[in-house]
């Protein structure tokens, strides 16, 4: 058993150790420095990694689309057919939205039409489908009436809503199929200012890397850096130009 002094002399030095020494909470502050910059950098690429996992299966199902349609038309939908002043390109306009849902006479006197996914009801008549795409009218499009319908056909089954933007074009609004994770940097505006956050797919047929079929491509900018997501390669190309 310890004597009272002993017992004294032991609270005392245990009372001098009851805290940290400045080394040591200084190595406590700089490992927690080490860990908090570990856990960004590998949050950062998780969040690339789930950006381009999305459009890369975004871009997969309008492939699907393309070939259904393709197998229905014989045909892939065409290019735009105007030229624009840059950032705007043929590419970035495509009628790729309204071929690949169908579109549809709604009836009235006046040659308009609404897209089979309801998204667009009543939108352009022919002649503004020539001034924004350079066409007279679209192929996947119900025709007659009666026991003489020819229905077009939705090849968009479950595409969302918000992946569907509207870019003044030319002095009509036309839709384009976009990506739903954007740029993902707010900066990056592929349709100009005034559009962060709205990133078409980029179509083009006959392609140039593929020139039997099309080119379907979308472009992410992640920390300042490119990166291409297309048809002709699986690979996620870093800093490319575009096309």
């Amino acid at each position: 058993m310890k004597t009272l002094t002993e017992f004294s002399t032991a609270r005392r030095q245990g009372a001098g150790r009851s805290g940290f020494t400045l080394i040591e909470l200084l190595t406590v502050i700089a490992i927690i420095g080490v860990l908090a910059g570990f856990t960004l950098v590998v949050t950062k690429g998780v969040n690339k990694s789930k950006a381009v996992s999305a459009a890369t299966a975004e871009l997969n199902q309008i492939e699907n689309a393309l070939e259904n349609y393709k197998a229905k038309y014989g045909v892939y939908p065409p290019s735009n057919a105007n030229t624009y002043p840059a950032p705007l390109t043929n590419s970035l306009l495509p009628q790729l939205y309204y071929e690949l849902s169908g579109v549809s006479n709604n009836g009235t006197v006046y040659v308009t039409f609404g897209t089979l996914d309801n998204a667009e009801i009543g939108s352009s008549g022919a002649s503004q489908v020539k001034l924004a795409f350079g066409v007279n009218g679209f192929l996947n499009c119900t025709k007659g009436n009666g026991e003489e319908i020819i229905p077009a056909q939705n090849f968009l089954l479950g595409w969302r809503a918000k992946q569907i933007a509207s870019v003044y074009d030319g002095g009509v609004w036309v839709s384009n199929l976009t990506t739903s994770v954007g740029g993902p940097d707010a900066s990056y505006m592929p349709l100009g200012p005034g559009t962060a956050g709205i990133n078409p797919f980029r179509y083009v047929y006959p392609g140039i890397n593929h020139p039997e079929s099309y080119d379907l491509y979308v472009q992410l900018v992640i920390s300042g850096k490119t990166n291409l997501i297309c048809n002709w390669t699986k690979q996620v190309i870093i800093n490319s130009p575009l096309p």
